[in-house]
């Protein structure tokens, strides 16, 4: 059977951590790799030429930051993209310093058909 994933680390409105975390360019591949879906430590460790416990520090840190969950499956360790949790500090972020171009973004969002890649 399986575990529900662990909730974020985070308090919610811990900007500062996500940011240090994305601050890191292998944390930004390790959430890039996660947009397609859940994926195993040792799936994402293969995926880099640094050791592995190299990137369990980094999915610690990411995981600290609230930008990734994780849930045991038997003896495996599966991390998933915590994709709300990353938009709203991001988000947040955008909307104070160019709210703007948040609002034009939004617009264009909408208004395009979906599947448009336009």
């Amino acid at each position: 059977m399986e575990s529900p994933a662990v909730p974020a680390a985070a308090p919610p409105d811990d900007e500062a951590s996500a940011f240090r975390a994305l601050a890191d360019p292998t944390r930004r591949q390790i959430l890039e790799d996660l947009r397609g879906g859940e994926l195993a430590a040792g799936a994402i460790a293969s995926r880099f030429s640094i050791s592995a416990p190299s990137i369990s520090r980094h999915l610690g840190v990411l995981k600290g930051a609230g930008l990734v969950t994780e849930r045991r499956d038997a003896n495996r360790i599966l991390y998933a993209l915590a994709e709300e949790r990353l938009a709203l500090c991001v988000g947040r972020f955008l909307s104070t310093v160019c709210p703007e171009q948040i609002v034009l973004r939004n617009t264009t969002w909408r208004s395009a058909p979906e599947g448009d890649a336009s």
